[in-house]
């Protein structure tokens, strides 16, 4: 592990940028970039455009480790090259700590929540992550109900998984994620933070972990979580929130800082000019910034 990395992770100013849309949700991505499914005719012209629209967001000069501490990447975008360097390590140049996401998707849903895929592959994405200079991981499920037994399988496979990340010398991005739509939201949450709490306790001094978490709905519901000694950090996903919303929901919760995606990007398009692109960027990436870190 790379203790420069960790130490900026841990202690730095500022927020993950979640840069991990995969094989399902890249047509809604490049949409919204104002890119439509007819201008492609393969998965592989799909994804030279994909990476093309995060080459555009990573190489711009609003896209700096002053504000940015990390950017989570999607397996395909670990594999390829920005100005002839793997993405981490162009990542890693400009002092930006490269993650990547190693779940294959999410199971249908039963007692309430959706549970990670089975992922065969998980050690040799592990071992090619190392290969490739990327410093931890981040895997999703999904909680809809405040359904106890549900919530306790989704953060018991979780840290089961976590444990093999963390052997691989890696450390890992715990998502939970609760559905911001969902009408227990709240109770979700409560369930959510003990069961949490519990793996943390029994976790060895040598095994770190992060959190990615849906914004409460109860301020400072995840503070225990945030200053716990195994918690590297806590980050929120936007979930479905507009920019502003998010934003002003992430300012009530000291500590917790944003690993947005959608809320990040929103406002990009493929057809602004690169001024026009990168002060679009630059808005994006202020207001996420101070509602991480300064909490205005």
């Amino acid at each position: 592990m790379n203790q420069e990395q960790f130490d900026k992770v841990k202690n730095g100013d500022g927020f993950i940028a979640a840069l991990d849309q995969s094989g399902g949700s890249t047509p809604k991505a490049l949409a919204a970039y104002g890119i439509e499914e007819d201008s492609y005719t393969s998965e592989d012209e799909m994804f030279d455009l994909v990476h093309e629209m995060r080459t555009r967001i990573i190489t711009s000069p609003a896209f700096n480790s002053d504000q940015i501490l990390g950017a989570i990447l999607f397996e395909q975008t670990m594999d390829r090259h920005i100005d002839g360097k793997y993405t981490a390590d162009y990542l890693a140049e400009k002092g930006i700590v490269p993650f990547l996401k190693v779940d294959k998707g999410l199971d249908e849903q039963a007692n309430g929540v959706q549970l990670m895929k089975p992922n065969h592959d998980l050690d040799e994405t592990l071992r090619r992550a190392n290969d490739r200079n990327i410093f931890g991981t981040k895997m999703r499920s999904v909680i809809h109900e405040a359904n106890e037994d549900g919530i306790k399988a989704v953060v018991d496979q979780q840290f089961d998984v976590g444990k093999k990340i963390i052997e691989a010398d890696l450390v890992p991005i715990i998502e939970p994620e609760v559905n911001i739509h969902s009408e227990d939201k709240e109770k979700s949450e409560g369930i959510l933070h003990e069961e949490i709490l519990k793996h943390l306790d029994e976790l060895s001094e040598d095994q770190n972990v992060m959190l990615k978490l849906s914004i409460p709905t109860k301020a400072n519901q995840y503070k225990q979580l945030i200053d716990h000694p195994r918690v590297v950090r806590v980050v929120a996903l936007s979930g479905g929130y507009a920019r502003d919303d998010a934003n002003s929901r992430l300012k009530e919760n000291d500590g917790l800082i944003a690993s947005f995606s959608r809320a990040l990007v929103d406002d990009l398009n493929v057809n602004q000019s690169d001024k026009e692109f990168n002060q679009t960027l630059q808005n994006a990436v202020e207001t996420i910034y101070n509602a991480s870190v300064t909490k205005k």
